[in-house]
């Protein structure tokens, strides 16, 4: 990822977490509030504001909304991590893994990242391959948690799953066909990794078979599933964080 982050959510919360050392906004930029909440948050940090061409912004970033933010030396626009790190990372007892298996689109990297971090989730791990990269558009859509929120990208996801059952986590598989909804069966204590699949084939069989059970969502309307984000956001909410109040 280039060290820079574009749109004005994504470049708000780039100076919030004190990453942006500079602001371009282009020349004849509307004044949303979006705008002015980033002009006033760079004053009052003191990060300088350059307004510049469009077409600069368009070669920096294509989907830039007319703000970009050049982030400080040696920063990244996500805490990315390793597959190496699973095994040194510090883990609370109860901590909460949320791994995504082949998820594609940015839009839901980014829904996914938000609601793991509002639940209070510890890492967000997903493929380096056939998966979403973290993207301008996957940082909006995460509202600025991927600037800040453990993110691990592996090449292996089972591989990754065995690492953490080392650290002694128990798998769980949110799965639409499981027999066990998460009223039936009770959040396991502890460590836990909740893995969704991707957004059309779910989770590969591969990891389905490391998962150490499997559960799906009680679907009572006319649609029988909902997006990743939506399924994880009710998995979460519903099932693993009232276990661990």
């Amino acid at each position: 990822m280039k060290e820079r982050v574009a749109g004005k959510r994504a470049v708000l919360e780039a100076l919030q977490a004190g990453k942006a050392r500079e602001v371009l906004v282009a020349e004849g930029a509307r004044g949303t509030a979006g705008l002015t909440d980033v002009l006033e948050a760079a004053a009052g940090l003191g990060v300088p504001v350059h307004r510049v061409p469009r077409a600069r912004l368009d070669d920096l970033a294509p989907d830039h909304r007319g703000v970009v933010a050049r982030l400080s030396s040696g920063e990244k626009a996500a805490a990315t991590l390793s597959e190496r790190d699973l095994s040194s990372f510090w883990f609370a007892a109860d901590a909460v893994v949320v791994v995504l298996d082949g998820v594609t689109d940015p839009q839901n990297l980014g829904a996914a990242a938000r609601v793991a971090d509002a639940a209070g989730a510890a890492m967000l791990v997903t493929r380096v391959k056939r998966a979403a990269g973290v993207t301008d558009a996957a940082v909006r859509a995460s509202a600025g948690a991927l600037l800040t929120f453990p993110h691990c990208r592996v090449a292996n996801i089972t591989r990754a799953l065995e690492r953490l059952k080392g650290a002694g986590f128990t798998v769980a598989g949110l799965e639409a066909g499981a027999p066990d909804t998460i009223y039936a069966r009770s959040c396991p204590d502890g460590r836990l990794v909740l893995v969704v699949g991707s957004e059309g084939e779910g989770m590969s069989r591969l990891v389905r078979e490391h998962c150490d059970l499997l559960v799906s969502l009680p679907m009572r309307g006319r649609l029988a599933s909902q997006n990743v984000s939506a399924s994880l956001a009710a998995a979460l909410f519903a099932w693993v964080v009232p276990s661990r109040v």
